[in-house]
């Protein structure tokens, strides 16, 4: 602090005869050569924050003291100015000496800094001496690399670890960036920094006189030796869900299952007796619900109870009781800082890989997870990323999903570009065929007493639960409302003046249980075009009311609606729920011009007059999901890089489509699927020659329309990038190569039984 009283000391002795102008000045002038003095003398000369990456220590203090002389000579312009000042201006004496003086501390200031930048250059060539002396050095422990290393190491050179340098320049520049590196050991110094990246990274040689070993994370989990049996009661999910952290979202998932549990009983003891149905390896199973974690899950919990969407929440309490009838081990969590623990994560923000294997042989999560999983397994991720399981409800097609190919040929969008399998998204409904259908399980008519099934009354339930979803369409409920009694289960707070129709009971938000209940009453439930392809309406339909919805005039997409806009698909909705009206259909489904007032009362007379059993596909009862969760365990494995053996060959169908089809359409116009782990199949020439057709050339190239053909010119692509193969993309100059294969009548995930068993 000698600068310090100096400065005060001066000032001390002329406080009546400085100006009042040139006082503050000098006051600034003090304070200002003593920050600097704090800042570049007292402070330790680390690495700042907004430096570039990659650049060393010494760069980094050679630039401190380039901007500590810049500022020295700025301080010594001030100085001569304000003599240039006191010259003109005939200023005091005492201000005159007041100069002298401070021009005296500033030589006094500029020998510190000489025996400052001495000291550095010390331990620079210290620093120096490091790179060009190697000694022997024993195997390091986390503990002791903590102490000062007395050993020096050199940055190997090797063909077999191009990046080592670079990883090293970057860590010695950023090691203090995380606290993991320093939990791994690493405190700045190059040794600490090569056994690192040798023993944890895996980027450089293993350092002399050390054996190279596997980095801890790639290490294998011992695995079950156990089959997984099939479960005939659910209650073992019950304490599953209580652990998961709570909160209403957790609580529905469990009044889900519970309500549920009859129907899950059901399906095993079926299952059990098929005979043809192998027992799995019991697998560890991880359930991260990431979009009920961190500030987006308190946002989404406080939605549970006001009337937002729940049909994701359907599926991951459907999917938990699957996994648990199928004998698997499940755990749950919707925190963050338990998917840290589980997963063995390292104390910091992520920069380092996990601290051993992943425990987990599979982790369903959703586009949130994937984030936060990538936020605390650093290069571990990418290694596991095989056994990850994303909930994606509306599907992401190849050509988004590959960050290379979206960012240059406009498919980038928020919620694409993670690399993955296609198949690994897992969706509501079976709208796209690169992706995994997972679904979730309609409530069962069998449930209820016959009588109520044939006691339906004329109501119509609407499916809106928030007062928006209501906008613009009085007149199209108004016309339902002159046919039937009229129910709506809008959430409305306390105090709220309702804006509904006064003809409209409200019941407000319903339970589950209340909800369904009400359906078995109704005749018609009535959809308003949002929220788009929910649950709902399959529930309505498995439990005998009929589906009536706007049809979309001018059907919706990324390119038209803000909804969909950012969506990693480019499917064109023609309705409210195009899977209700493609696949089931009339009677049960209708789908009307809801401006047309005609033909909405014709079609309410029509749904009138017209007896409508119950109706659930297979796909959506607990036998269908869990012989498809079960089918997806068995036969998909992303983790080893071999040709998928399922379906078997027989079940395939070769088809070249017309031009600027897509083989979603050419498949389905053949009464088939499109089945995209089959593409590898007919990625060859050959099969160019079994269609008959005389290419002009044949080329590998990057894009997802390939393998496809063009007849202008006759050249024949194939593809060259095996996450590209899609099943969505299509192309007016082209006619796609398509692998179709058969599928099971209400269950097109799986293929018929007979051809299974081959």
């Amino acid at each position: 602090m000698i600068w310090d009283m100096r400065v005060w000391s001066h000032s001390a002795r002329f406080p009546m005869s400085i100006a009042p102008s040139s006082g503050c000045l000098v006051l600034c002038l003090g304070l200002s050569a003593f920050s600097l003095l704090l800042q570049n003398l007292w402070m330790p000369l680390d690495v700042s924050k907004d430096e570039p990456v990659g650049r060393s220590p010494a760069e980094d203090r050679g630039l401190g003291f380039r901007r500590l002389a810049l500022r020295l000579e700025a301080l010594s312009t001030q100085v001569q100015s304000l003599r240039r000042e006191r010259d003109a201006k005939g200023t005091s004496e005492d201000l005159h000496k007041l100069l002298q003086s401070f021009r005296q501390d500033q030589q006094g200031l500029a020998r510190l800094v000489e025996r400052e930048l001495k000291r550095v250059a010390q331990r620079l060539e210290q620093f120096n001496h490091h790179h060009h002396h190697r000694l022997p050095h024993p195997q390091p422990t986390r503990e002791n690399l903590r102490k000062e290393p007395k050993e020096t190491c050199v940055v190997p050179v090797d063909p077999a670890y191009p990046v080592c340098a670079e990883k090293v320049e970057f860590l010695l520049a950023k090691w203090q960036s995380d606290p993991c590196y320093a939990f791994y050991g690493v405190d700045g110094t190059v040794c600490s920094i090569l056994t690192y990246l040798s023993q944890i990274e895996n980027f450089c040689p293993a350092q002399p006189g050390r054996n190279h070993t596997t980095p801890p994370w790639h290490q294998t989990v011992q695995p079950f030796t156990k089959k997984a049996e099939i479960r005939t009661s659910v209650s073992s999910l019950y304490e599953v869900l209580s652990n998961g952290s709570g909160g209403p979202a957790v609580r529905f998932m469990r009044s889900r299952v519970e309500m549920m549990s009859e129907c899950w009983r059901r399906a095993a003891l079926a299952m059990r007796l098929q005979s043809n149905r192998t027992l799995t390896s019991l697998m560890r199973v991880l359930l991260y619900p990431g979009a009920l974690a961190g500030g987006a899950g308190q946002h989404f919990e406080a939605m549970v109870e006001r009337g937002g969407p729940l049909g994701e929440l359907v599926q991951w309490a459907d999917l938990s009781a699957c996994l648990t009838v199928l004998g698997h081990n499940v755990s749950l969590t919707t925190s963050q800082y338990r998917l840290r623990r589980l997963i063995g994560a390292a104390p910091g923000r992520g920069s380092c890989p996990i601290k051993g294997p992943m425990s987990f042989d599979l982790i369903y999560t959703d586009y949130h997870g994937l984030a936060h999983l990538r936020g605390a397994m650093g290069l571990a991720f990418q290694y596991y990323q095989c056994r990850f399981r994303i909930l994606d409800s509306f599907g992401t097609e190849p050509a988004f999903n590959l960050g290379s190919y979206a960012q240059p040929h406009g498919f980038k969008t928020l919620w694409g570009s993670w690399g993955l399998q296609p198949l690994q998204y897992m969706t509501m409904f079976p709208h796209t065929p690169d992706n995994s259908f997972l679904g979730f399980v309609s409530e069962d008519a069998v449930r209820a007493q016959e009588s109520d099934l044939n006691r339906k009354e004329k109501i119509a339930v609407i499916y809106g639960k928030q007062e928006y979803m209501w906008q613009g369409i009085y007149e199209y409920i108004k016309v339902i409302g002159e046919e039937l009694e009229t129910h709506a289960t809008v959430y409305e707070p306390p105090g709220h003046v309702s804006t509904l129709p006064g003809f409209v009971r409200n019941h407000g938000l319903l339970s589950q249980r209340h909800f369904l209940r009400l359906l078995r009453r109704a005749k018609v439930f009535v959809g308003l075009g949002f929220p788009y392809e929910g649950p709902a309406p399959i529930e309505a339909i498995a439990l005998g009311c009929v589906f009536l919805q706007p049809q979309l005039n001018t059907p919706h997409s990324s390119d038209n609606n803000d909804f969909y806009k950012g969506k990693p698909t480019t499917r064109k909705i023609t309705s409210q729920h195009p899977y209700a009206e493609t696949i089931i259909g009339r009677p049960h489904v209708w789908t009307v011009d809801v401006t047309n007032k005609t033909q909405v009362r014709e079609a309410v007379k029509q749904i009138l007059r017209t007896e409508v059993k119950p109706r659930t596909l297979r796909e959506f009862s607990c036998d269908g999901m869990l012989e498809r969760v079960h089918h997806y365990i068995t036969q998909q494995s992303f983790c080893t890089p071999s040709v998928a053996t399922w379906p078997p060959e027989s079940a395939l169908r070769l088809h070249m489509g017309p031009l600027g089809q897509s083989c979603v359409s050419v498949c389905k116009r053949a009464s088939l699927v499109c089945e995209p782990s089959q593409f590898r199949r007919l990625n060859n020439p050959d099969v160019f020659a079994r269609l008959s057709i005389s290419c002009s050339s044949m080329a590998h190239e990057v894009n997802h329309i390939f393998p496809a053909y063009t007849p202008w010119g006759r050249h024949c692509r194939l593809q060259q990038e095996p996450l590209l193969f899609s099943c969505a993309g299509s192309d007016p100059s082209h006619r796609r190569l398509c692998p179709c294969r058969i599928y099971q009548p209400g269950q097109v995930a799986l293929i018929p039984d007979s051809i299974s068993d081959l």
